[in-house]
Formats: C-alpha cells, sequence, structure tokens
C-alpha cells in the first residue's frame, strides 16, 4: 500500500527489472525500476490532469464589450409601417442589432469565460506519478499504436549515449538497435496537412506523437541529434508532466530513459510513496 497526501492507493505490483542499452545499442546490464512504476494507471486522473496542463496554456479571447455598438441608431417607433428595429437617422438602415450589418454578434467570445480546468495538487501529483508507470506496461503503449520491438518497457540506456551522438544520422542505428525507430517510422508515414484554417497560420502539418526522450540534460548532444526527428519530445526527469507522458489524456508513451534520468524519477517521485 502506497500513499501521496492523503490519498492512499494499493500498488499494482512490484516493478520489473529492465535491460539497460549501452551507447553502441547493445544489452549490458539490468537495473530494478524505481517503485513509481508500480503505480496503478489510474485513466481517470491523467485525463484530468491533462485537461487541466492543457487548458492552462490557453489565452483569454473576447470581444470589445462594445464592438458594433458604437452608432447613433434608434428605433423610429410605431406607425410607419416598418420593422422597430434600431435604424440609422437619415439612412433608415437598420443598425446595432446581431442581425444587421456591422451590428454587434449576438454571442461572441467573452474574454472573462473560465478556461482553465483546475485541479488539487494532490490529484496531479498522483496523476503524473501514474502517468510514468503505464510507460511501463506494454498494454497501454501498444494500445496508444506505438510500434516497438523491445521486450521490457521503458527503454533505458546507458549514460553514455548522451553525448556520443551528435547528429540524427548518426543516431538512426542507434535507435534500430534499441527498438524504437519503427515508431519514428510510423509517425513520419502518418504525417499528414490539417483540416481547415491552422493551414495558413503557422501550423500546416499534423504528426502523431513517437517516442519521449527523457534525459539529463535537454541541451545534450542526444538531445540535439533526435530533436529534429518527427513526433520525439524531449524532457527531463524534474519537469516531465502528463502533456508529454500522456499526449490528449491517453497514457502509455514509448518511452527511452537514461540511467541517471531513472535516478532522478526514483528522487521525484519515491519520497511521496510512503508504506503503510
Amino acid at each position: 500500500m502506497a500513499k501521496i497526501g492523503s490519498m492512499i492507493f494499493l500498488l499494482a505490483e512490484e516493478p520489473p527489472r529492465v535491460t539497460v542499452y549501452s551507447a553502441a545499442g547493445d544489452p549490458v546490464d539490468e537495473v530494478q525500476l524505481p517503485r513509481v512504476y508500480g503505480l496503478p494507471v489510474r485513466v481517470d486522473l491523467i485525463r484530468r490532469a491533462f485537461l487541466s496542463e492543457f487548458t492552462a496554456r490557453l489565452q483569454p479571447k473576447g470581444r470589445d464589450p462594445m464592438a458594433g455598438k458604437r452608432t447613433t441608431a434608434r428605433s423610429f417607433g410605431v406607425g410607419l409601417g416598418i420593422a422597430r428595429v434600431p435604424r440609422i437617422p437619415g439612412l433608415g438602415r437598420a443598425a446595432f442589432i446581431n442581425s444587421a450589418v456591422g451590428g454587434h454578434l449576438a454571442h461572441p467570445p467573452r474574454p472573462e469565460k473560465k478556461l482553465h480546468e483546475e485541479i488539487n495538487k494532490k490529484e496531479k501529483k498522483l496523476a503524473t506519478a501514474s502517468a510514468i508507470a503505464a510507460t511501463a506496461r506494454p498494454e497501454f503503449v501498444r494500445a496508444r499504436g506505438h510500434v516497438f520491438t523491445a521486450s521490457a518497457l521503458p527503454i533505458v540506456i546507458d549514460d553514455e549515449a548522451e553525448t556520443r551522438y551528435s547528429s540524427a544520422a548518426a543516431v538512426k542505428e542507434f535507435l534500430k538497435r534499441i527498438g524504437v525507430w519503427s515508431d519514428i517510422e510510423r509517425a513520419h508515414a502518418r504525417r499528414r496537412a490539417r483540416a481547415g484554417k491552422g493551414k495558413r497560420r503557422g501550423r500546416r502539418y499534423v504528426t502523431p506523437k513517437s517516442v519521449l526522450f527523457i534525459l539529463s540534460n535537454h541541451n545534450s548532444p542526444l538531445a540535439h541529434a533526435v530533436a529534429a526527428l518527427p513526433g520525439v519530445d524531449i524532457a527531463e526527469p524534474e519537469t516531465v508532466n502528463v502533456l508529454q507522458l500522456a499526449p490528449g489524456g491517453v497514457p502509455g508513451r514509448l518511452t527511452v530513459v537514461t540511467r541517471s534520468a531513472l535516478e532522478r524519477i526514483a528522487k521525484r517521485f519515491d519520497p511521496l510513496l510512503l508504506a503503510k
């Protein structure tokens, strides 16, 4: 049994031991995953945390409250055989109303509308921990559509790989050997043009999410080497969040993590898991 804040829950299972791959892509060792990888996958909390983090980035927008209302139009009254809508003196053209040209909108976007879906801090912590646990469950990763050949997840690599590769061409063979290159090819093949106005607003293409690299340094040579690959994201253990771990609120992203980053994940989350 474990506890985060006042929330108590059972550990789903003991975290497994996974293979550690060298900088050349060969299996060289095994490592015990931190306890956070044994948490149950709470899909409901993950989706709620994703919605909260996603809406926190939205910028409020709205119309000027006086838009379409700055006019001298007034109703001419009754008895003229015409509709009693506000009209411009001297022209007789209807104005102000929402069905008139240049009139105000009936229900415009309002800047005071609440866009951010708030979430409790403890819920967010548990959702992030649960999303990390989902990256170690092959059934969740396959359900997201990822393609991989590794026998155990997440894929742990040696720290030397962070400094060994500095270009996408050099890292390609390494990603093939650890079994994630096919997922990057999947993301490339499914890249498509966006439908709608977004095509002319700087977001013409939509690319599926592929591998998430959790590295000890997001400015390392390996981070620069994989950054341009389709669908790839880079994060550090202290800042990785539900937006990266469960894109769209769907847990189980294919993840590659360095050995030192794995230790920092344990340092971040294991103190929250108090054995009872």
